[in-house]
């Protein structure tokens, strides 16, 4: 048996807070102890108490002052996309087209496919993200990279082949039939190989033709466990546009429930435009509304109502994420400023217990995937993040008047980066340190 106890400053959410004095809602320890034992959660507590239960040999890693909790998810990126951050262009159709497209198909190449695996699990890992739902390209070869990479790694990750028979490049489609074949050849090599977990992932309505849909949606049927990702309501063009192609269907919403492919596990990108019809059946059907912030400013596609989501009188399941390459940063506390700063123009208030929630235990559970990652519960797998808010000398000079937990949250949130995580634990291993 392998056994640590890591020392430290423990947080970790049991609920939603509701309000910034609301201490129930989050289990915090001063000097807390953490057990672990085979890459799971054994014990939390004070470290006095933990200690006195712990083998008397026990490997002991000290993070005070550092805070320790869950480790970040990220519940939509483009692994392919990480030559593409950071390119110029009007908004999201142009950025597809001009610079996203061609990238893709490059992953039909094994080699290059896994080269940028190795970098993107290496990113990850350096901003705290200890699972992710990705995108990979149509290519089953960068599937395979992908899910390979995280197996080395140890990671719980989510990914999909995306599935794409219209409106891209010739070498970036598919069929119907070959979408269908090469999605479930992934679920079956790599669905529930160490924790990976294989998602249904037509891209969006505009790259699928109702044959390629009617595909997506047997395989829905056939896995109703599974994962399902796709895009929903980002940019006014593309909704326009995604109509047209769907005359029939009452909204964009209702083309995927047409097909059968909104339901709980299933993750939307973005939601930005949805009407109170779109977001009841969101809500109806537990699919997932997941807001990306950095994207959404980056393309200009406009801002996510987040909060008057949650609060509706039918709540609509909301998750956060980074949506590299669109997204501007691999940082799941700079897509968190990103989000305040969303609601701030919108008029609302998201506080950071929310936020830190939000990346951790909300995650988990939008995902439903609570009962493994998203908490510092005992039974839960060691998916860990040592944060320091005294990382740059900014952070250090404002911690000197900082007085609470929450204040402490906030700065890390608004000035932190990779340089705040400390270290990232995968199953109780550390990680960030043995990078390059």
């Amino acid at each position: 048996m392998t056994a640590r106890l890591l020392r430290g400053r423990l947080l970790s959410f049991h609920r939603m807070p509701e309000s910034l004095d609301d201490r129930a809602s989050y289990l915090y320890e001063e000097d807390g102890g953490l057990l672990i034992e085979n890459g799971v959660i054994a014990a939390i507590g004070d470290y006095a108490t933990v200690k006195a239960d712990a083998p008397e040999d026990i490997e002991e890693i000290d993070h005070r002052p550092n805070l320790i909790l869950p480790g970040f998810i990220d519940t939509h990126i483009h692994f392919p996309q990480m030559q593409v951050i950071g390119s110029y262009a009007a908004n999201l159709l142009e950025w597809l087209n001009t610079y996203t497209f061609p990238e893709e198909c490059k992953f039909v190449e094994t080699a290059h496919a896994e080269r940028i695996a190795v970098h993107l699990f290496d990113e990850l890992l350096r901003h705290g993200t200890t699972t992710a739902a990705a995108y990979c390209s149509v290519h089953k070869a960068s599937a395979d990279a992908f899910f390979a990479e995280s197996l080395k790694r140890g990671t719980l990750m989510i990914g999909g082949k995306v599935m794409m028979d219209r409106n891209a490049p010739q070498g970036l489609l598919d069929t119907p039939e070959t979408g269908y074949d090469e999605t479930r050849a992934v679920i079956e090599q790599w669905h529930g190989k160490g924790r990976n977990h294989v998602a249904i992932t037509p891209r969006f309505a505009i790259t699928s033709t109702p044959p390629q849909m009617e595909a997506a949606a047997a395989l829905a049927r056939e896995f109703p466990d599974l994962h399902i990702q796709t895009h929903l309501s980002e940019n006014g063009e593309e909704i326009r546009y995604t109509c047209e192609l769907y005359p029939e269907a009452a909204d964009y919403t209702d083309i995927y429930a047409r097909y059968g492919l909104l339901r709980e596990k299933a993750l939307l990108g973005h939601c930005i435009h949805l009407s109170e019809r779109e977001a009841d059946v969101m809500s109806e059907t537990g699919a997932v509304a997941v807001h990306c912030p950095t994207s959404n400013l980056f393309l200009g596609s406009g801002l996510m109502p987040l909060k008057k989501m949650i609060r509706r009188n039918k709540p609509v399941t909301v998750s956060v994420a980074t949506d590299i390459g669109g997204g501007s940063s691999y940082s799941m506390l700079r897509t968190m400023d990103e989000a305040y700063k969303i609601q701030q123009l919108l008029g609302e208030r998201l506080n950071p217990l929310e936020s830190f929630w939000l990346m951790t235990r909300g995650n988990a559970e939008a995902i439903r995937l609570a009962d493994s990652i998203g908490s510092l519960d005992p039974g839960t797998d060691a998916d860990l993040v040592v944060l320091d808010a005294r990382a740059t000398p900014a952070m250090a000079l404002k911690m000197e008047v900082v007085n609470s937990l929450a204040e402490e949250l906030f700065l890390l949130q608004t000035l932190g980066d990779d340089r705040s995580i400390a270290e990232t634990y995968v199953a109780g291993k550390a990680m960030k340190s043995t990078l390059r």
